[in-house]
C-alpha cells in the first residue's frame, strides 16, 4: 500500500512540474544576446507545446524576435513577412494575457510595438492610401486592449472606399463603446493617439457627407482628454469652425 501511495505521489509531482510554466530563461538570455532568429525558433518552439499555447510569455517573446529581425532584416526567407508575424504574436498574446497582469513587465514593448503601427498608419493616410490604413487599422485592433480609434479609422477608410454602408455601421458601434469611455489615462500612447487619429478622420467623413453636428459631438467628446494635443487642437479648428 504504501509502495502505492508512493507511486501516486510521485506521479502527482511529475505532472505538477509538467503543468508549471517554464521561466523562459533561455529566451532573455537570446534576446540579450541579440540572436533573434534563434530567439524566434526557441519562442515559436514554446509556443507550439499544448500546456503552453494559452501562455502569453512565449508569445510576446515571439513577437519581441521577430519585430527585431524585420528591423534588421533576414536572409532566411522565413522571415520575409516578420513584422506581419509580429503582429500575429503579439496580438495571441495579449488575447492569452486575460486579466492583463502577465505582460506587465513587457509594457514598453507592446507600447513601441504599437507605435510602430500608428506610424505606418499615419503614413498611409498621408499617401491617401485608405486600403493600407485599414489594413493596418485591423490589425492594430488585434494588439490593443482599446480598439476605438482603429474601428473609427477602419469606418473612416471604409466611407472613403465608399463602402458607406459598412462606414455608418461601424461608426455607430464605436459610439456606443465611446459613450463607456470615461477616461483614457491608462491607454497606452499609442492608443490615445489611435483614438485621436480614428476620430478626427471619422469628423472629416461627416463633414464631406454633410453630418456636422455628428462630427461636432464627436470631436466634442473627445476634446477634453487632448486639451494639450496642438495637433488636435488645429485640427479640431480646421474641421469644426
Amino acid at each position: 500500500m504504501k509502495k502505492i501511495i508512493g507511486i501516486f505521489i510521485l506521479l502527482l509531482s511529475v505532472f505538477a512540474a509538467k503543468a508549471q510554466a517554464p521561466n523562459y530563461d533561455d529566451l532573455k538570455i537570446l534576446y540579450a544576446d541579440a540572436n533573434y532568429e534563434k530567439l524566434v525558433k526557441v519562442a515559436e518552439n514554446y509556443t507550439l507545446k499544448d500546456e503552453l499555447k494559452k501562455d502569453p510569455i512565449p508569445f510576446i517573446w515571439l513577437g519581441k524576435g521577430l519585430y527585431k529581425l524585420s528591423l534588421s532584416g533576414s536572409s532566411d526567407e522565413k522571415f520575409k513577412n516578420a513584422y506581419k508575424d509580429a503582429v500575429a504574436a503579439v496580438g495571441k498574446a495579449i488575447k492569452n494575457d486575460k486579466d492583463g497582469t502577465a505582460l506587465s513587465e513587457f509594457q514598453d514593448f507592446v507600447d513601441e510595438f504599437q507605435g510602430s503601427m500608428v506610424e505606418m498608419i499615419n503614413n498611409d493616410l498621408g499617401a491617401k492610401d485608405y486600403s493600407k490604413a485599414s489594413g493596418w487599422a485591423l490589425k492594430y485592433v488585434k494588439v490593443t486592449r482599446n480598439p476605438l480609434g482603429a474601428k473609427y479609422l477602419d469606418g473612416a477608410t471604409k466611407y472613403r472606399k465608399s463602402d458607406k454602408g459598412g462606414a455608418n455601421t461601424l461608426w455607430k458601434e464605436c459610439d456606443g463603446l465611446l459613450a463607456k469611455v470615461t477616461s483614457i489615462e491608462s491607454w497606452s500612447k499609442a492608443d490615445i493617439e489611435m483614438l485621436k487619429i480614428g476620430a478626427l478622420q471619422t469628423a472629416e467623413c461627416y463633414i464631406a457627407s454633410k453630418q456636422v453636428e455628428k462630427a461636432k459631438t464627436l470631436l466634442n467628446k473627445i476634446a477634453p482628454w487632448y486639451e494639450d494635443d496642438e495637433d488636435f487642437k488645429t485640427k479640431y479648428d480646421e474641421i469644426i469652425n
